[in-house]
């Protein structure tokens, strides 16, 4: 009895602290939104200074949407591959070391992914972007001249590595739950192994690579220092992946925070309760995923 009171009220009080953090967000936005001189939602600059402040999160909505749709595009098929060679393929002892690797990236400071990608990542990726322009330049994402360096596409990279360990840890353990009869029974009917596993270990674990997957997006999201550090900053809406551009809700708080003044802070504060709505309903809606398949949750 001691210990469900105590599980409700701390579950109960994580839904408090997700309601004063609503509340707060929209108490300090309201008063910056009704100064706003264009509309906050299809307005693309970002102007908080002077007698007629413009500013709105159309630019920012859209950059933190693409860059987190173009990291899981390249994230997840790699965590899938490197979940399934975990669970199913790796000797023990190998795969339990791996797991361990693995796990420990996603304890990295995003700070130092961000570093990393800004001074180190910078140069392949000029030259990369040079080779996308050269050879699939007829692409309109591929269509910038530059000049290359901070962009969509080092953000997407960076962002990318940083998911990876989620979705492959999630993946992993979705797939080990796979009963071993449904594995047996796919092998005993003459399937090689790779048959088995798209036939009874993939369908078995799809809500919860699906789940993991989404799970993943709410990281990418609300990332933010890594993103300050390898994106343009450019409040544009267009599909140039190679081109200097590119911002994001959270990028945008964390560089403009500091310098801004209260109309600027309070802006700032209104977008950030955009990702917050955003980020909400990604996570619900991994968990309504989940919660759809029975079996999914009775062997959890």
């Amino acid at each position: 009895m001691l210990f469900r009171g105590t599980a409700t009220a701390a579950g109960s009080m994580v839904l408090v602290i997700i309601a004063a953090i609503a509340v707060f967000l929209v108490v300090k936005a309201i008063p910056a939104i009704s100064k706003d001189t264009e509309n906050f939602f299809t307005f693309k600059g970002w102007f908080t200074e002077g007698e007629n402040p413009q500013f709105g999160v159309a630019a920012t909505v859209f950059g933190t949407v693409l860059t987190g749709a173009l990291a899981l595009l390249l994230a997840v098929p790699v965590a899938l591959g490197i979940a399934l060679c975990l669970s199913h393929y790796a000797h023990r002892r190998v795969a339990t070391s791996l797991g361990f690797v693995i796990d420990l990236l996603a304890a990295v400071p995003s700070v130092v992914f961000g570093l990393w990608g800004r001074d180190y990542f910078y140069e392949p990726i000029t030259n990369f972007s040079k080779w996308l322009h050269d050879t699939f330049g007829w692409l309109p994402i591929f269509g910038s001249e530059g000049p290359y360096g901070k962009s969509i596409l080092l953000g997407s990279i960076v962002l990318a590595i940083m998911v990876l360990p989620i979705v492959t840890s999630l993946s992993r353990e979705v797939f080990m739950q796979t009963p071993p009869e449904n594995q047996e029974a796919a092998l005993a009917l003459g399937s090689t192994k790779w048959e088995m596993i798209r036939t009874a270990v993939i369908p078995y674990g799809k809500a919860g690579i699906i789940a993991s997957v989404m799970l993943g997006l709410g990281r990418a999201l609300g990332e933010t220092i890594a993103l300050a550090l390898t994106l343009g900053g450019v409040y544009a809406i267009n599909f140039d992946f190679l081109g200097p551009g590119g911002v994001t809700i959270a990028s945008n708080i964390a560089n403009r925070f500091g310098e801004a003044n209260e109309l600027g802070r309070g802006a700032l504060i209104a977008s950030g309760l955009v990702l917050f709505a955003i980020t909400l309903v990604v996570n619900m809606a991994a968990r309504a995923i989940v919660y759809r398949r029975r079996e999914f949750v009775g062997s959890a």
